[in-house]
């Protein structure tokens, strides 16, 4: 399935991606279209090691399985340590769009997002609440998404981090000024009282995970996150 953020940038338009993760996956199938019917513009895929961060999900296999049944985009968020050794592999899984931590790898991020461009997948870049934007200026105009955390990785359902406003407030002013073509998601503790503000410093993909999962109505979570 292709992917297109032309939609969301320079555009009041927000996206909402929910977070796989947060699923009933003993009916996963079920899951993935009722989010779907109720508006979700992406599936969120996080992917965890074990090792980069102290919890371990799931892997290519399972993505490839979610492509199938799915009719949104896949982001997949890769919280892996030597990223670039298996992008090839959740490619091939039906991923639309790959990103990977900017902290995991010591060196050769411009390689693996070059190896991400040269498959025809979308290359986003993941920074943790505590790395400042500084570190990876160098990068910006080589991407296509620039994941802030706003919870440090690992676990879901962890409590938004408010200090990371300012960065996302950043991260949309040099988008505009320098031109890039990068399109912000902002990932962990997002739900309804912490969206309005993610919204306002300037991100454009919201992903949630309990707050649309855990919730009985869907379609007015994400209406309502999208705002």
């Amino acid at each position: 399935m292709s992917l297109s953020f032309q939609r969301w940038i320079d555009s009041p338009s927000v996206a909402v991606a929910p977070s796989l993760l947060a699923a009933d996956f003993s009916r996963l199938g079920e899951e993935i279209k009722s989010v779907e019917e109720a508006g979700a513009d992406f599936l969120h895929l996080d992917v965890m090691d074990g090792n980069f961060v102290p919890n371990i999900t799931f892997g290519p296999m399972i993505v490839a399985a979610i492509a199938k049944l799915a009719r949104r985009p896949l982001i997949t968020h890769l919280m892996i340590s030597d990223p670039g050794k298996y992008i090839e592999n959740f490619i091939r899984a039906g991923s639309s769009l790959i990103s990977f931590h900017f902290e995991a790898c010591r060196s050769h991020h411009a390689e693996v997002l070059e190896g991400l461009s040269s498959r025809g997948c979308y290359s986003g870049l993941a920074l943790n609440p505590d790395t400042p934007l500084r570190a990876v200026e160098h990068l910006l105009d080589r991407i296509d998404l620039l994941l802030l955390m706003t919870v440090f990785p690992g676990f879901g359902g962890q409590e938004f981090i408010p200090d990371v406003l300012p960065k996302i407030q950043e991260a949309s002013r040099l988008r505009k000024s320098k031109n890039y073509r990068y399109v912000i998601e902002v990932d962990g503790g997002v739900n309804l009282d912490t969206a309005p503000a993610v919204r306002e410093a300037g991100a454009q993909i919201l992903v949630a995970g309990s707050a649309v999962f855990g919730s009985k109505d869907y379609a007015a979570v994400i209406a309502s996150l999208r705002g």
